[in-house]
């Protein structure tokens, strides 16, 4: 039976797998060091931070070196087992999600049909978009059978991770369609994440979702079309995103994106009032890690 003062294994791993969800992108391994810390039990966090991570990296669209390429891990190559493929250089590999180190790559076959034709024009417009585009960009574009119809989904992931200046950002979007006769509907999902935790702990997430129909006559053309709806679709949505932090005037935060408390325009020190309450947990003798606090004044 657990007492009030520690929390039984399944509370444990609960708390552990809600907080590696919510880290931020360029966190995870930070993170997992936290909780180590907070919950005394490195066996069970590693554990969780392993399956946890493999969601996280996937979700992120986020990029190893492996052979001196770069690959993205996305849910569209998992292979299972931890194993991801890289479509544009034809080979797989093993990940180990919780140390972030790449293994056993081999050669992974890939029919050079119709469809591997168009998706190898695809990815060639994409990278050139995304290498003059992005300060630091990776894309790729991934190729799946469903029945007789052959889906696409193009992959665009871009950072700037600055824990020395105390801010990280991920900014992802993936591209979906089938290749059909004469037209194609694609639809698109942006995402943005901004954490920023000099001082306080400020996390911004931005996502979009736009469709829209493109003529399919050829691979140079499409290819060609898609390439200039992506970048329309980026600049339309870096606008937008330019636009509303300029209008989050000091009148605007206050009013709408902070708890109505008073403004003291002071910073709260979480650790000393944990202490001053004499809280009757592990918590109140532990530094608590700023990117774990969920509330700030």
């Amino acid at each position: 039976m657990c007492t009030r003062q520690e929390l039984c294994e399944p509370e444990k791993v609960s708390l552990i797998c809600g907080l590696l969800r919510q880290s931020p992108p360029g966190e995870f391994g930070q993170v997992v060091q936290d909780l180590s810390a907070l919950v005394q039990d490195d066996k069970l966090v590693r554990q969780e931070a392993a399956r946890m991570g493999a969601c996280h990296n996937k979700n992120n669209f986020t990029p190893i070196q492996i052979n001196g390429r770069t690959v993205l891990l996305t849910h569209y190559n998992n292979l299972g087992g931890n194993r991801f493929f890289d479509p544009q250089h034809k080979f797989s590999f093993e990940f180990d999600h919780l140390r972030g180190v790449p293994s056993k790559p081999q050669l992974h076959g890939v029919m050079l049909d119709e469809g591997e034709l168009w998706r190898e024009a695809l990815h060639k417009g994409l990278k050139a978009y995304v290498s003059s585009h992005f300060p630091v960009g990776n894309c790729c574009v991934f190729k799946k059978s469903l029945g007789k119809r052959q889906m696409f989904v193009a992959c665009i992931e871009a950072h700037q991770y600055q824990p020395s200046n105390h801010w990280n950002s991920l900014w992802k979007s993936d591209w979906t369609f089938a290749l059909t006769p004469f037209t194609t509907q694609v639809t698109a999902i942006f995402l943005l994440q901004i954490h920023y935790f000099k001082h306080a702990n400020l996390h911004v997430n931005v996502s979009k979702s736009v469709s829209e129909t493109l003529n399919v006559i050829d691979q140079s053309q499409f290819a060609t079309d898609f390439v200039k709806f992506v970048k329309a679709e980026d600049t339309k949505f870096h606008v937008a995103i330019l636009e509303n932090i300029q209008a989050l005037s000091e009148d605007l935060w206050g009013k709408n994106l902070r708890r109505k408390l008073p403004v003291t325009r002071t910073f709260m020190n979480w650790n000393k009032l944990l202490n001053d309450q004499h809280l009757k947990t592990n918590v109140s003798n532990t530094e608590v890690p700023l990117c774990l606090l969920k509330h700030t004044i």
